[in-house]
């Protein structure tokens, strides 16, 4: 008699993470279809993990970017992604579509490329959102978010409005780079992030956006479109939902938002 054992044989996917954090596996494995298996790769380097040439005709990939491609290359990956919200921000215009070109020429043909940024964009489209209010994560300081904003704004999307989630008082005189080194990543609760977006989204947003793969918050998602009636997408939800796609994997994924019930997609 066999068990579950959670082999990938419909799709395996690549996934670089941040090397100190723990939430987007967690966070992939509670969301995965069956007979989807993820794959990670972990990156210390500081964002964006691939920096512009000085002729920004292409990007130059960090060791440990260029380390993980090399590996899964040779693990017959169905598609990859680059999970850092903050790389396609610091990056900007056209970083996500340099990083795609510089990894595929390692991956091979044979295997889709993504990033967080891209994987976004599509899920917006999916969603019809075009108004998104975005939902930052505390550890990001004002030049960081400063770069979100702008980023969006470059790519043409309207924000209705942004907020930084507020820690809770052992944390909030605490500077956003000492708050994941403090271990505040990993005592992260969902429900006060729940409250403050449902008091805090503006009538004008027709969807909301919560950017960060380190930000733990896929178990409210379903909770957010039922009170709030709109769609609600996250960065690794975004990340999942569009590698589905990209690897022709057609399942539909309940209590994680409606997305995840979209069959149809990008390749």
């Amino acid at each position: 008699m066999s068990h579950k054992d959670n082999w990938g044989w419909q799709a395996r996917i690549g996934m670089f993470i941040v090397g100190s954090e723990a939430v987007p596996e967690a966070e992939w494995w509670a969301m995965l279809p069956p007979n989807v298996s993820v794959h990670a790769a972990r990156v210390t380097a500081r964002a964006p993990w691939a920096t512009w040439r000085d002729d920004k005709a292409a990007v130059d990939l960090s060791e440990d970017l260029g380390r993980g491609a090399r590996q899964f290359a040779a693990m017959r990956l169905s598609s990859v992604v680059v999970g850092h919200s903050s790389s396609s921000f610091v990056g900007g215009k056209g970083w996500d579509e340099a990083v795609v070109k510089s990894l595929s020429e390692i991956l091979g043909p044979d295997v889709t490329v993504t990033t967080n940024g891209l994987d976004i964009f599509a899920a917006l489209r999916a969603s019809q959102v075009r108004r998104p209010f975005l939902v930052l994560p505390p550890w990001f300081n004002d030049e960081t978010a400063n770069s979100g904003l702008r980023y969006y704004e470059d790519h043409g999307v309207e924000l209705a409005g942004h907020l930084r989630y507020d820690p809770g008082r052992k944390w909030r005189d605490m500077p956003p780079g000492d708050l994941y080194p403090s271990g505040m990543g990993f005592e992260q609760e969902i429900e006060p992030l729940y409250a403050q977006i449902r008091a805090s989204c503006p009538d004008a947003a027709d969807g909301i956006l919560i950017a960060g793969t380190g930000f733990r918050c896929v178990g409210i998602l379903d909770a957010l479109e039922r009170d709030l009636q709109r769609p609600v997408l996250s960065a690794n939800q975004a990340s999942l939902w569009h590698c589905l796609r990209l690897a022709g994997v057609r399942s539909e994924v309940s209590g994680y938002g409606n997305l995840l019930k979209i069959c149809g997609g990008e390749r």
